[in-house]
C-alpha cells in the first residue's frame, strides 16, 4: 500500500540544519513530490516543527533516516494518509 501522506513531529536545534538544508534532504527521498516544514514552537535551544511530506509512494524508512542524517530528530509519526488516493480529514459530528 503507498504511502501518500506523513505528517511528522520534528525537533532540530536552532542552528542546525538549516530548514532549506533540511527541506531539501527530505525532497531528495523516493517517492517524495512536496514538502512543507511549519515552526510550531521555539525554545532557547530548539525549534519544533510540524512536517508534511507527500507524493505517490514514500519511502517512509529512507525518510525518516534522511531527517536524523540531516541533524533533527523525529518524535512522532501524526498523520499517515495511504492507499489508491488520499482521504481529507473530516471534523467529526458529534
Amino acid at each position: 500500500m503507498p504511502i501518500r501522506r506523513l505528517a511528522l513531529d520534528v525537533d532540530k536545534v536552532v542552528d542546525r540544519p538549516e530548514m532549506i538544508s533540511l527541506a531539501r534532504a527530505i525532497e531528495e527521498i523516493d517517492g517524495v513530490a512536496a514538502v512543507n516544514i511549519t515552526v510550531n514552537e521555539i525554545d532557547i535551544e530548539t525549534v519544533g516543527t510540524v512536517i508534511t511530506v507527500e507524493g505517490e509512494d514514500i519511502d517512509s524508512q529512507a525518510l525518516f533516516v534522511a531527517i536524523e542524517r540531516a541533524g533533527a530528530v523525529l518524535h512522532s509519526i501524526d498523520e499517515v494518509v495511504a492507499g489508491e488516493r488520499v482521504i481529507e480529514s473530516v471534523t467529526r459530528v458529534r
